[in-house]
């Protein structure tokens, strides 16, 4: 077959996105800069709504709920599904039974999770109103309770997520090679002492990947804010995604609504530059290398 240029090959992918990441983003760029109610022709207004963004009162409450639930959702889910992962690679007797019904949640869908926690989460009828006393709350009130709703949703997000990164690092971890750990055997090196001299450096890439997806969709999180709590009580668990949402489908502000949205992409494409590039993960240095 005669060989085609490497563009040809990447073209249909390179459309894709164009049509489905690029041109969205310019259009809302677009739109920050104009008043528009949803319906009808836009009208440029220039800076006014970047303008704005200064006088929201709900900005930067909303912004330290976003960074608080990414911060969370991250210290929560990174050691659990890298410790899962790496026991889930191994051989151990019902292994694949515990296995494929751990990684359930992957099947279901955010707002199917998020309702179902809403029952067991509440007071009166739930779970959370017979087991919330052996637990320190025995009101059971943990959605409706400003110290209690945000770690809420934090559990609840990882609940869903964690089996994702789990799979990730079962995979990785099926990829270390046997003949380290025997080396470190005949060394007499300990499980603990394996597992952070062999097993941590050579899953540090797929740290870096599942850390950059798990940031990034926690910054973006907004489904189960939304049918958890609707930003309750009070503005307590409001992340930007949802003040997003309210401005534009509830106040028709879809021209602020688009500054927000820009913000959004912004803090998303620093962010996973920053943890790309603070790590080296962009050299992309294999860890096989000698082997």
């Amino acid at each position: 077959m005669r060989e085609r240029p490497g563009f040809v090959w990447a073209a249909p992918a390179a459309v894709f996105f164009g049509l489905f990441g690029i041109v969205p983003i310019v259009v809302v760029v677009y739109l920050s800069f104009t008043s528009w109610n949803g319906l009808g022709t836009p009208e440029w207004v220039g800076t006014q709504n970047w303008s704005a963004l200064f006088d929201d009162g709900d900005f930067p409450s909303a912004a330290r709920t976003t960074l608080y639930l990414t911060v969370g959702s991250w210290l929560v889910q990174t050691p659990l599904a890298l410790l899962i992962g790496v026991w889930a690679a191994g051989h151990q007797r019902f292994r694949a039974v515990m296995s494929t019904i751990f990684f359930l949640p992957l099947l279901l869908s955010t707002a199917a999770i998020a309702l179902v926690f809403v029952s067991l989460l509440d007071p009166n009828f739930g779970l959370a109103a017979i087991w919330g006393k052996y637990i320190g709350v025995p009101d059971g009130n943990f959605l409706g309770d400003p110290s209690r709703a945000l770690p809420a949703v934090v559990f609840v997000v990882a609940w869903q997520f964690i089996p994702f990164h789990t799979l990730l690092y079962q995979a990785a971890a099926r990829q270390i090679p046997g003949m380290l750990y025997e080396a470190a055997e005949l060394d007499g090196a300990g499980r603990v002492r394996q597992f952070f001299s062999i097993t941590l450096p050579q899953l540090r890439n797929t740290i870096v990947a599942s850390s950059v997806m798990m940031l990034v969709g926690s910054v973006t999180a907004f489904e189960s804010v939304l049918l958890l709590t609707n930003g309750g009580p009070g503005n307590d668990t409001k992340v930007l995604p949802l003040h997003m949402y309210q401005q534009g489908f509830i106040a028709f502000d879809m021209g602020y609504a688009s500054v927000l949205a820009v913000l959004l992409v912004i803090v998303g494409t620093v962010l996973s530059v920053v943890v790309v590039r603070s790590t080296g993960y962009h050299r992309m240095t294999s860890d096989r290398e000698g082997l």
